[in-house]
């Protein structure tokens, strides 16, 4: 199944959060990183089936743009079938880490 790899990133850690637990609730989908950008905005990231990634997405987009935290979405991007380097050089492979919660 052709997988995908979807980022957020948002100003505020509320914000980030609202936008990975709407992701991860909205499909089957894997979080493989989070960390902070720069001057108080968050990445996260996640992976799954490329159909899941787009609907999880939409879901944290949503939650992002819902949001009473007065958080904001700054970017946000869909790789649909990643290329193997990418996934060799971006932190965004399945690790031990994540190995247990992966869908």
């Amino acid at each position: 199944m052709p997988q995908a790899v979807g980022v957020i990133q948002t100003l505020g850690f509320p914000s980030v959060l609202a936008a990975a637990d709407a992701m991860l609730k909205g499909g089957r989908v894997t979080l493989v990183y989070y960390d902070l950008a720069e001057r108080g905005n968050f990445v996260v990231a996640i992976r799954g089936p490329v159909s899941e990634v787009n609907l999880s997405m939409k879901m944290g987009l949503a939650a992002v743009n819902e949001s009473v935290m007065g958080g904001e979405i700054v970017s946000h991007y869909i790789v649909p079938n990643p290329p193997e380097n990418v996934l060799a050089v971006l932190p965004v492979e399945y690790t031990e880490k994540v190995a247990r919660f992966r869908t």
